[in-house]
């Protein structure tokens, strides 16, 4: 009779993704709406002196906004997702070469009413090749763009996916980090799923 201990289940292998996009786009929507935790925040309340700093531009209702991070985790299979939403307002993009470290992706969310809000987060994620895909997040009232129409406003690599999607459903938000690890993926076959070295 054998000895051997069989093997025990392997552990999910962790994984950084950061949640990106403009002012108001939706990103501590997402992140609340698909982590299996309780999503950590760092919301203040929006003040008269952020209305000269802040184009709150189609933005009438909203009164917070992120100030640090948004965190949160999501299981997908054999992988577990540490997510990172950042801040959307120019005065805090100090802080995105720190939150990337190590990210293996990202999500840009992309408000139709504000689509050049997106640039930037395009641009950032470009410039240091890290695997992004655009989730258009689609607000009451907006107008409703086609794929192609949101790939030649952002000028987007034809590997790039746009997907579509409420930032408030918690499956939308599933399937938007689903096609960010299988891009990931796509554009590294023969590497191991980890993060870029810092």
């Amino acid at each position: 009779m054998s000895t051997s201990a069989s093997p025990g289940p392997t552990s999910p292998e962790p994984c950084k993704i950061l949640v990106a996009g403009g002012f108001g786009a939706g990103k501590t929507t997402f992140v609340g709406a698909v982590s299996e935790i309780r999503p950590l925040n760092t919301e203040a309340r929006i003040t008269s002196m952020s209305e000269g700093t802040d184009d709150l531009t189609h933005l009438d209702t909203k009164t917070t906004t992120t100030v640090a991070l948004d965190f949160g985790r999501r299981t997908l299979g054999e992988y577990v997702l540490y997510l990172f939403g950042t801040p959307g307002q120019d005065r805090f993009w100090f802080m995105w070469d720190d939150l990337v470290r190590g990210a293996i992706g990202a999500v840009v969310l992309a408000d139709t009413r504000r689509l050049a809000d997106a640039f930037a987060s395009v641009d950032f994620f470009e410039n240091r090749q890290l695997p992004f895909v655009i989730a258009v997040n689609h607000f009451d009232g907006s107008h409703q763009h086609t794929t192609d129409e949101i790939r030649d406003a952002l000028a987007l690599n034809g590997s790039v996916p746009v997907l579509h999607l409420d930032a408030r459903d918690k499956e939308n938000c599933r399937d938007a980090l689903v096609a960010v690890v299988e891009h990931r993926l796509a554009l590294t076959l023969a590497t191991p799923l980890k993060g870029r070295p810092a």
